[in-house]
């Protein structure tokens, strides 16, 4: 048996070895929980935002001010990156024996002959000292995805967060920009799916004693 995997699935696995083993073994998954339309809005006008600058070969505002960023570029190659940023495609990978990682990315900077990985992150409050942790394992699988794909990258990705200001007399909404810079590691990435593979492909963990769905009626 072969596995479709990617970023997120791979979050449950660390967030509970056996749902991840049962969503994909048995098709037994978790009960849908309600997420905000906000963030997925965002995340769009973000793309064409950042596409507006791509476009014309220079950087947005919000990376202009950082000085690491000067020396970069965003990815202009709109048709390849239309499949990257797609849910169903991604950045994609198959081994030898079928099994896939896919992940879809939000956008590339270029700096020489390397692609550097950007996200955007929309928060609702400003950013704590260990906010950038939750996001260190997404990096490293797509460095580990663009490098299987045969693209050099550096050994570090940004995380762009947006959020709330405040809301001018005219009604707009300002945001504040947070830039950080995490250090990815395609090796790390790689260890985790391999360890995912090994967790589908052994027996069912045992329930997970900090997992409600475990500990509340999950099968």
């Amino acid at each position: 048996m072969s596995y479709k995997l990617s970023p997120s699935a791979l979050s449950l696995m660390k967030d509970c070895p056996r749902c991840f083993w049962l969503h994909h073994n048995e098709s037994k998954k978790r009960p849908d929980s309600i997420f905000p339309s906000l963030p997925s809005g965002m995340d769009s006008i973000l793309k064409k935002h950042f596409d507006k600058f791509a476009e014309k070969g220079t950087l947005p505002p919000e990376l202009r001010k950082e000085k690491a960023c000067l020396d970069c570029r965003l990815y202009d190659d709109f048709s390849q990156l239309k499949i990257w940023r797609s849910n169903f495609k991604g950045v994609s990978y198959t081994d030898k024996v079928g099994n896939i990682l896919h992940g879809a990315i939000d956008n590339l900077l270029v700096k020489g002959r390397k692609f550097i990985v950007l996200d955007y992150k929309t928060r609702g409050f400003p950013l704590k000292d260990d906010t950038h942790h939750h996001y260190i394992d997404q990096m490293n699988l797509y460095n580990f995805l663009l490098r299987q794909n045969g693209h050099s990258t550096e050994d570090f990705s940004y995380l762009l967060f947006y959020h709330p200001k405040e809301v001018l007399e005219t009604g707009e909404v300002m945001f504040n920009t947070d830039l950080v810079k995490v250090k990815s590691s395609a090796e790390d990435g790689e260890k985790l799916w391999k360890n995912a593979l090994k967790c589908l492909e052994g027996p069912c963990p045992e329930k997970h004693g900090e997992c409600e769905w475990c500990g509340f009626g999950g099968e």
